[in-house]
């Protein structure tokens, strides 16, 4: 069943409401809202065709700062929620949005299922590295040693790669993106609409209240460049502000390689393919980290595999015209009947 699509052409101020949004200024959330807001009229559907379904935390206030359907609802509870509203309306695209405390921590057993089903629904998880919302403490994606409201001497917990989480559980879309790089943004929300099945946006976000900076190694513009690996399909993964290094696959996984040293030249480059089904270079990719590797950006992994809810419609249709009952009256006069 496809979505009904717009008869005429919407603009971002269709899809904002009249509500005052009320996060702290600077945080990573406002620059999130707005990519959204960009990116709902391009994917075409009418305004009424997109519903929201948030958890508990600064994300879950989303629903009411975009003019569409939406549900607030508990906390890391938002994608059985979804799953329900997607698999009774296939007619609606269907979002999640939800933080790395909210369904990485409450919410983790929810989150791998839905993504296990491959439901058709779009989740947006802000990762800030901190429960923001109930002031301070560390979360799931807080890196170890981090000091916080609950962690004084440090945290002793080793942090959740929710790339990671996703291809472990069978994932078919995941993406990165990060809340400075606005155009980035909108491109992996994109094609996360265009995918069908469960697609996962992990957004870098800024807290400038109880975790300012945590993503400033890889968002600082002096060495963002040499920092991040933007990915772009079909495309060699080069990176660097000389645009000299890459990713090559070595005996012992991904290395990086500068380009005309040791004779490496850019036809020795790995070239990004987010559609293989083998998702060994895609966790890989997933698990890079700084400093002995750049931060994968954009879509890394989208490959094709059936829905949950499709499979379910087709259940039931087969079912209906299989049975024998095909209204009340046939209901009735089922199994043992008499007459009085």
């Amino acid at each position: 069943m496809s979505i009904e699509r717009s008869n005429v052409v919407l603009t971002k101020e269709d899809f904002a409401s009249d509500q005052m949004v009320k996060w702290c200024p600077g945080c990573g959330s406002h620059a999130i809202l707005a990519a959204l807001e960009n990116v709902f009229p391009k994917i075409g559907y009418k305004a009424e065709k997109f519903c929201l379904i948030s958890g508990i935390g600064c994300a879950s206030r989303f629903p009411y700062y975009v003019n569409t359907y939406g549900f607030h609802s508990i906390h890391g509870r938002p994608n059985p929620i979804a799953t329900g509203v997607r698999v009774n309306n296939r007619n609606l695209s269907v979002w999640v949005i939800s933080g790395d405390g909210d369904s990485l921590a409450i919410g983790g057993n929810h989150f791998i299922h839905t993504i296990r089903r491959n439901v058709d629904l779009n989740m947006l998880i802000f990762n800030n590295q901190i429960y923001g919302l109930t002031k301070g403490q560390y979360s799931p994606t807080t890196p170890f040693g981090r000091i916080t409201k609950t962690s004084p001497q440090g945290t002793i917990e080793q942090p959740f790669i929710p790339g990671q989480i996703v291809l472990g559980a069978n994932g078919t879309f995941y993406a990165r993106a990060i809340d400075k790089n606005l155009k980035l943004m909108q491109d992996v929300m994109f094609e996360a609409a265009r995918h069908d099945g469960t697609s996962v946006v992990e957004i870098l976000q800024n807290c400038v209240i109880f975790n300012d900076g945590t993503h400033e190694a890889i968002t600082n513009r002096e060495t963002a460049e040499d920092r991040q690996l933007i990915l772009k399909q079909g495309e060699p993964m080069i990176f660097g502000k000389n645009r000299d290094k890459g990713l090559v696959l070595g005996a012992k996984g991904l290395e990086v390689v500068t380009i005309g040293e040791n004779g490496i030249t850019e036809k020795d480059i790995l070239v990004h393919d987010m559609t293989t089904q083998d998702p060994s270079i895609h966790l890989m990719l997933a698990q890079m980290k700084l400093p002995d590797y750049p931060v994968a950006l954009g879509v890394i992994r989208s490959v094709e595999a059936p829905t949950y809810d499709q499979l379910l419609e087709d259940q039931i249709t087969k079912a209906k015209a299989e049975s024998k009952i095909q209204c009340v009256d046939d209901l009735l006069n089922s199994g043992d009947t008499w007459e009085i």
